[in-house]
């Protein structure tokens, strides 16, 4: 093929294809909105996803990990598509500071947003949310108001409803109080806690939310005490046609420190794959507890080696890693209905000599015309 042919070749492919590829560069460039459809979390294209990734600690005890730079490196090295941002409520958090927590928790999505991936925010409530109501209101509709149209944010409206709420009486009212504050201003999915620090998925199932629609519920384990009988209540539940959530799964005891079991933490990463179940690892901070990923004393902005990590964050660095190795990208390759395929477009552009020609105006850059010229060359016979 001559220079002028390769040239013209390179134009219909860039005009095919440059769109495209640019969209996905980042993962919520290529999954776009997502959305409950059953037991699953669907892309915009309905096709399942899976989000795997960490969970920051406290934002009021570890405030310096709340930058762009940690969730930056979290993305680029440890690979995940998905943080959770856990904002404190009580022990000095939101009710104490609301000014300095929000500014938190928008730095971070902030951060999502330009990086392309999904964040969770978590209303990291403890007690009672019923307490909190008006304070959970306003938290959210603060941030659907600022971050409402954008389809990277999933919302938690609280954390951990302990073993003494009752779901049908005061959980799941509170969860209806706070979903049409989100959802005048989003149609993102919300994720709804259950009780018995969301252990009881179950009962939830029973007795879904039915005023709006995108719900999912939250799931949480720690591996080294939560083993079949969980994973049966979980499996019970996604057969009663509820999708689930794991917002804190940790290889630990319940307690986030004492032993870790990497063994019971291969068996839940592998329940959560077989069922699309998305994931964060609790959690990502520099302690002394087991469930901490890193050592105390490293760096909140990133740069970690697997000497600056806790045995935890050793396992689910790798396993991060090593899923995102076997996961492409890159879009499916779809045919557009009613569009010829670009190799019958370029076939189209032959003269009667067999010659691809440009058409006036069609003409490129000599910089567009080397990149093109480059980067297509070995596909073009």
């Amino acid at each position: 093929m001559n220079l002028s042919n390769r040239i013209a070749a390179s134009l219909i492919l860039v005009a095919a294809f440059g769109a495209g590829t640019a969209k996905a560069q980042t993962f919520v460039a290529q999954h776009g909105a997502l959305k409950v459809q059953g037991n699953k979390i669907v892309d915009a294209q309905g096709q399942m996803v899976t989000l795997r990734g960490m969970a920051l600690y406290w934002s009021q005890w570890k405030p310096a990990f709340y930058n762009a730079q940690c969730i930056k490196w979290l993305r680029d090295d440890w690979k995940v598509t998905v943080v959770r941002a856990t904002m404190a409520v009580t022990d000095g958090g939101y009710l104490t500071a609301p000014d300095a927590e929000m500014a938190k928790i928008r730095t971070v999505v902030q951060a999502a947003i330009d990086l392309g991936i999904y964040i969770i925010v978590d209303f990291h409530e403890t007690k009672n949310g019923n307490d909190h109501l008006d304070a959970s209101k306003k938290f959210f509709g603060d941030l659907s108001k600022e971050f409402g149209k954008v389809p990277n944010i999933i919302y938690e409206t609280w954390n951990e409803p302990d073993n003494t709420m009752i779901w049908a009486t005061t959980i799941k009212p509170y969860h209806e109080a706070v979903i049409p504050v989100i959802r005048a201003n989003s149609d993102n999915i919300i994720l709804c806690g259950t009780r018995n620090w969301d252990q009881s998925v179950d009962e939830a199932a029973a007795n879904p939310i039915t005023s709006s629609t995108n719900i999912a519920y939250t799931l949480h384990f720690y591996a080294a005490d939560h083993k079949d009988p969980l994973r049966n209540t979980a499996q019970g539940a996604l057969n009663k046609g509820i999708a689930l959530m794991v917002t804190e799964g940790g290889l630990s005891q319940a307690s986030g420190d004492g032993i870790i079991d990497t063994a019971q933490g291969r068996l839940w990463a592998e329940f959560m794959d077989k069922n699309g179940i998305a994931w964060t690892n609790w959690s990502l901070a520099d302690l002394k507890e087991s469930s901490g990923a890193l050592k105390v004393g490293s760096s909140p902005n990133g740069g970690w080696t697997e000497s600056e990590m806790n045995p935890s964050g050793v396992w689910v660095y790798n396993r991060l890693r090593s899923v995102a190795a076997t996961v492409s990208l890159a879009p499916p390759t779809r045919k557009r209905a009613g569009y010829p395929s670009p190799l019958a477009a370029l076939e189209a552009r032959r003269d009667a000599n067999g010659r691809l020609t440009l058409a006036p105006g069609e003409g490129m850059g000599l910089e567009t015309r080397r990149a093109a010229g480059a980067y297509f060359a070995p596909l073009i016979p």
